[in-house]
């Protein structure tokens, strides 16, 4: 897969409906229909994978992302849709064989949908997580459709460009698994295979513009300037500054920066910039969202400009249903690899779908935590494991280990959970 939007230092670059992106599509409806699954694609771009061994029953939906951001590494979401796909491909042999001692022997409850989200990075279009926020409701259809990158090119544009908008309106899920990467240090450290992700962090995400008054760089007097790009430089620090105040559980960044009209010898008039606080603890984040709107008023006198806040995206804390947690952590000791419970600090797909349907997200560890990056890394044995877990998750799920789970409860006590 890495071959397409291949970068030269070992990335790639495959931002959502690209060439490139469009490239490793084709490719992957090839491998899912070599084994016997229909590919569709739904209004929103999201491209699903789907064998069904129960006619008329919901899907167990799987998988992650394959765009990237602009110079990104090979296995972010990549790793997860590839992890899916090889899942399934194991659970659908097992069940066409019926032979004993195959993962998923016996029939199956329910079907399995392998998908890749369409534009989960955001890189090229916002907001990320498009495409399963469209599928989840979270988000209108149209509103995605119409959403425009730099150069003005629509989604709706971009995908038919790469032929990956279709008619379909996506399948009936009953469950949700994904897997991913971590991203971060912290299960390497801890010598942890698998982790059983169990909440995500909350996050505030900003678009701002600063708007000042554009002059010659040379001739105008320092005191009569109204530089938008001093205004938002003032912005970078003071989001930094927060997460220094907040150390350990606030992280603030700012990823973007566009400047107008980016002359040399011009002070800026315009500047947009994207902004985001991230953290475990809503009362910090609320805490520090406000401290930020405070200095923001402070950079406006400073800077002599003025700061408008455009469209934001946010998430609370919410947890992953429990039930999955636990199941993971079975599945995990059975097969007697390392885990532990973690965190997702990123956002991801299945952040959404947890709050439309019982989602497990899984995290095999990174190498030095490096992610976004070309160098980024998990080591063959890691994403091997992942495969292995994630297969029997998938094979527990389809055969309706949650399920069973719910009507346990819903027996003791008396309410239908599902």
């Amino acid at each position: 897969m890495s071959r397409f939007g291949a970068t030269p230092n070992g990335g790639v670059d495959r931002q959502a409906a690209t060439a490139a992106d469009g490239e490793q599509r084709r490719w992957l409806t090839g491998l899912l229909e070599a084994r016997g699954f229909s590919v569709r694609f739904d209004r929103a771009g999201n491209q699903w994978g789907l064998y069904e061994a129960v006619p008329g029953a919901p899907f167990v939906v799987v998988g992650s992302h394959m765009d990237s951001q602009p110079t990104a590494g090979r296995y972010d979401g990549a790793y997860g849709v590839l992890a899916a796909a090889h899942a399934a491909f194991r659970l659908t042999e097992a069940w066409a064989a019926g032979s004993p001692g195959n993962p998923g022997t016996g029939a199956p409850k329910f079907n399995i949908a392998v998908v890749n989200w369409f534009n989960e990075e955001g890189s090229r279009f916002k907001p990320s997580m498009m495409g399963s926020s469209v599928y989840t409701g979270k988000l209108a259809l149209e509103t995605a459709l119409e959403t425009t990158d730099a150069a003005g090119t629509s989604v709706r544009e971009a995908l038919d460009a790469i032929g990956g908008r279709g008619d379909y309106d996506g399948p009936e899920a009953a469950y949700c698994a994904e897997i991913h990467i971590e991203q971060g240090r912290s299960m390497e450290r801890g010598g942890i295979t698998i982790g059983l992700v169990h909440s995500n962090w909350a996050a505030n995400k900003y678009e701002f513009v600063v708007h000042g008054e554009q002059a010659h760089t040379g001739s105008t007097v320092i005191a009569d300037r109204k530089d938008a790009l001093l205004g938002a430089s003032m912005m970078v620090v003071a989001a930094r500054e927060l997460a220094d105040q907040f150390s350990g559980v606030l992280h603030t960044s700012v990823g973007q920066l566009t400047v107008y009209p980016n002359s040399p010898v011009v002070v800026p008039s315009r500047v947009n910039l994207l902004l985001d606080l991230r953290s475990a603890d809503e009362e910090v984040l609320a805490e520090a969202d406000a401290l930020l709107h405070q200095r923001i008023t402070g950079i406006e006198r400073l800077a002599n400009v003025t700061v408008q806040r455009h469209q934001g995206h946010s998430w609370p804390v919410t947890p992953y249903q429990p039930e999955g947690v636990e199941l993971a952590a079975k599945v995990a000791a059975d097969l007697g690899l390392s885990s532990r419970q973690v965190m997702t600090l990123a956002g991801h797909d299945s952040t959404n779908m947890k709050d439309l349907v019982p989602t497990v997200m899984l995290f095999v560890p990174s190498v030095d935590g490096i992610s976004h990056n070309e160098h980024e890394f998990t080591t063959d044995e890691d994403t091997v494991a992942g495969v292995a877990m994630l297969t029997e998750v998938l094979s527990r799920l389809c055969h309706g280990a949650l399920a069973d789970a719910d009507t346990a409860e819903a027996d003791t006590t008396g309410t239908d959970r599902v």
